[in-house]
C-alpha cells in the first residue's frame, strides 16, 4: 500500500539521483513509498537519468517541466502527481537525511502533528558540514520574519525538509504562491490557522556533488514571499519587485543625468538619452539577476541576446520617455520632475513587453 511520495525538485542532479534513492529505500524499506522526481530541464540530463531509474524501479517516477522553474512550483506539482496520502519535500543533494522520513510519518499518522519539518537549528540537530556562515546568518534573520508572519514557533520554518498529509497539501495548492524556494514557510503561512507542527533534529550535510541552486538572491527571494503574502492580491508580486528595480533604476537613471548636464556639459535631450540607456542596462541586469531569477539567462551568449532584447522591447517605452521628458522641460517644467515623467511613461510599457518577450520564453 502506497503511504508516502517524497518529492524531489531537481537541477542538475543527474549523479545524486541513484544514491538517493538507495538511502531512501534503506530508510523506508521495500514497499510504501515512491519518489516523485520534478526535473526542471536540467541540462546535465537529470530528467533522462531519472527515467532510466524509474525504468529498473516502479518506485520512482518523473516530471520534467519545460518552461517552468523554481522549487516551490515544483513541490506544488509533485501535491497534484501523487495519490499517497502523505507527502514529504526534501532536496535530492543529499544535505537532507532520509533516515528522518519513517519517523515523521509515523508521527503524522499517530496525529501528533498536522506537519513534520526537519530542523537545522534545534537542540540535536547540526550544520557543521554546511561550511556556509553566511547562509546561516541569513537563514537565522529570515527565520525570524518567518516566526512573525506564520504565528508558528519553530526553530527552522525556513526548512526544505519537511511532510505533511497530501489532502492538507492540495487544500492549500490554491492559494499558494509557488514563487522561489521557500514553500514550507508559504503552507504555514497560507494555512487557517497556526498548523500543529513536529520537529526532528537534522544533521545538515555537505552536499554530495554539484552546486548550490541557492545564491545571494535568496533573500530577496524570500523577501518576495513575504510580499506576496501580505500584499500580493493587491499588486502582483513580479511586478512589484520590477517596479522596485526600477525604483533603484531612477537613482542609477538621475545620476547618469547628473553627471551628463553638470560634468560633461551636455544639452538635456542627449543626456537624458544617455542617462535612459545607463539605466536601461542597469534594470536589465538587476531584474536578470533578481525578479527573473527563477528565469534567469546565464553565459554571455544568452545575457547579450537578452539585453539586446531588452532594450530592443524598451525602444518604445524609452523613446516615449525621451519625447516626454524632452517636450516638457522645453515648456519650462523643472529637469527633475521632467526627468521622472519620462521615466514613469516608459515603464508600464517596459515591464508587460520585457516580460513576454525577453524572460517570457522560459
Amino acid at each position: 500500500m502506497l503511504d508516502l511520495a517524497i518529492i524531489l525538485p531537481t537541477l542538475n542532479e543527474r549523479g545524486n539521483l541513484a544514491p538517493l534513492v538507495e538511502r531512501i529505500a534503506a530508510a523506508m524499506g521495500p514497499e510504501g513509498w515512491e519518489v516523485i522526481i520534478v526535473d526542471d530541464d536540467s541540462r546535465d540530463g537529470t530528467a533522462d537519468e531519472a527515467r532510466a531509474l524509474a525504468l529498473g524501479d516502479n518506485r520512482v517516477r518523473v516530471i520534467q517541466r519545460i518552461g517552468r522553474r523554481g522549487l516551490a512550483s515544483a513541490a506544488i506539482e509533485g501535491f497534484c502527481a501523487t495519490p499517497a496520502p502523505f507527502v514529504a519535500v526534501m532536496d535530492a543533494d543529499h544535505q537532507h537525511d532520509p533516515a528522518l522520513l519513517p519517523g515523521m510519518l509515523a508521527a503524522l499518522k499517530a496525529g501528533e502533528a498536522e506537519i513534520c519539518v526537519a530542523s537545522r537549528f534545534m537542540p540535536g540537530a547540526s550544520t557543521d558540514d554546511w561550511a556556509a556562515p553566511e547562509r546561516e546568518r541569513l537563514s537565522a534573520f529570515a527565520n525570524g520574519l518567518a516566526r512573525r508572519l506564520t504565528g508558528v514557533n519553530l526553530s527552522d520554518p525556513m526548512s526544505g525538509y519537511f511532510m505533511l498529509p497530501a489532502s492538507t497539501a492540495r487544500a492549500l495548492v490554491p492559494r499558494l504562491s509557488g514563487i522561489g524556494f521557500k514553500i514550507l514557510l508559504d503552507l504555514l503561512a497560507t494555512a487557517d490557522a497556526p498548523m500543529r507542527v513536529k520537529e526532528f533534529p537534522l544533521r545538515f550535510a555537505a552536499r554530495r556533488e554539484g552546486e548550490s541552486k541557492l545564491d545571494r538572491a535568496v533573500l530577496f527571494d524570500f523577501l518576495a514571499g513575504l510580499y506576496d503574502k501580505t500584499f500580493g492580491r493587491l499588486i502582483p508580486t513580479r511586478f512589484a519587485l520590477f517596479g522596485t528595480v526600477g525604483g533603484l533604476g531612477v537613482v542609477v537613471h538621475f545620476a547618469a543625468l547628473s553627471a551628463l548636464l553638470f560634468v560633461l556639459g551636455e544639452g538635456f535631450a542627449l543626456a537624458q538619452t544617455g542617462a535612459v540607456l545607463v539605466a536601461m542596462s542597469f534594470n536589465f541586469w538587476l531584474n536578470n539577476w533578481l525578479t527573473y531569477r527563477d528565469k534567469r539567462l546565464k553565459g554571455w551568449g544568452q545575457v547579450l541576446r537578452g539585453w539586446l532584447g531588452f532594450c530592443a522591447t524598451c525602444a518604445v517605452g524609452a523613446f516615449a520617455n525621451v519625447a516626454v521628458a524632452t517636450f516638457l522641460e522645453g515648456k519650462g517644467v523643472f529637469w527633475t520632475l521632467a526627468a521622472l515623467a519620462g521615466i514613469l511613461v516608459g515603464s508600464v510599457w517596459n515591464y508587460a513587453l520585457s516580460s513576454r518577450f525577453v524572460w517570457g520564453r522560459f
